[in-house]
């Protein structure tokens, strides 16, 4: 399994690392936030030294009970940071995080080689620019209703992959990544069953991103803040590379790079 980015093949065998950069002074964790040229870049540096694939570039937060921030606000962060980005990193794979259309189509025209959508395509022209756009696309389940009851969720989530990824294909969108959404319209004890059973999601046959990342499923559970989650951070991507995800979206590339390595020296053990 592999994803192509901009005709080169890039091997999910292994599982690869995503290094989360955020624009924004509202997510949750405060450490991932940049907020000027020098840190941006620094923090981009840390990543790719420590052996992320792919840089995951996002403006809005998506923390419970965030600030929504307005399309042209978005728009100017993204390009701004990631023309800076790429100006000094030629090389660079830039994942987006946004959920707009148009902010995909202005990102991938700057260089970004893959769209991350956390909201599941609720931009009615997010499909059809995707397929314009021939970069892959990552698609999370996102429960906006009331809460599923667990022996649904699993279900639920089959379903509405099978049904977006239907309408993606038919734009001729041909990379797609699955992310199940841990915490997305998920309670605490949900998020954990998820991963119990997310070896379920191989039945269609797609690259799976899992973020978990300090997460509140973290920091909740242990009555803490998400500054004290690596540990648990590192405890759940060590279950997630052993359920068969191919790409690790995190605040701590080290740790994750080491997580997959041990991890699967020990799972190729007999």
């Amino acid at each position: 399994m592999y994803l192509n980015i901009k005709g080169e093949p890039i091997s999910l065998k292994t599982p690869i690392v995503m290094g989360i950069v955020n624009c924004t002074d509202d997510s949750f964790y405060w450490k991932s936030r940049v907020n000027d040229d020098r840190s941006t870049l620094q923090r981009v540096e840390q990543h790719l030294s420590e052996g992320a694939t792919f840089i995951d570039l996002g403006a809005v937060s998506t923390r419970p009970n965030h600030t929504p921030l307005d399309a042209e606000t978005e728009f100017m962060q993204i390009k701004k940071y990631l023309k800076l980005i790429i100006s000094h990193f030629p090389e660079v794979r830039v994942s987006i995080d946004t959920f707009r259309a148009r902010i995909a189509e202005m990102a991938v025209s700057e260089g970004a080689v893959l769209i991350n959508d956390i909201s599941g395509g609720i931009d009615p022209d997010m499909f059809k620019t995707m397929g314009k756009l021939q970069v892959p696309y990552c698609l999370t389940h996102y429960n906006r209703e009331k809460p599923l009851e667990n022996e649904d969720l699993i279900p639920d989530m089959l379903t509405f992959f099978a049904n977006q990824i239907e309408k993606l294909k038919a734009e001729n969108v041909n990379d797609i990544i699955l992310d199940p959404g841990f915490g997305f319209g998920k309670p605490v004890d949900q998020s954990y069953f998820l991963m119990k059973h997310l070896d379920l999601l191989h039945a269609l046959e797609l690259p799976l991103l899992v973020g978990i990342s300090r997460k509140s499923m973290l920091y909740h559970l242990l009555d803490s803040t998400p500054d004290q989650m690596l540990a648990g951070t590192i405890t759940l991507n060590c279950l997630a590379v052993q359920k068969g995800a191919h790409i690790i979206r995190v605040h701590d590339v080290k740790e994750a790079v080491d997580t997959i390595r041990v991890t699967q020296h020990y799972m190729q053990i007999e």
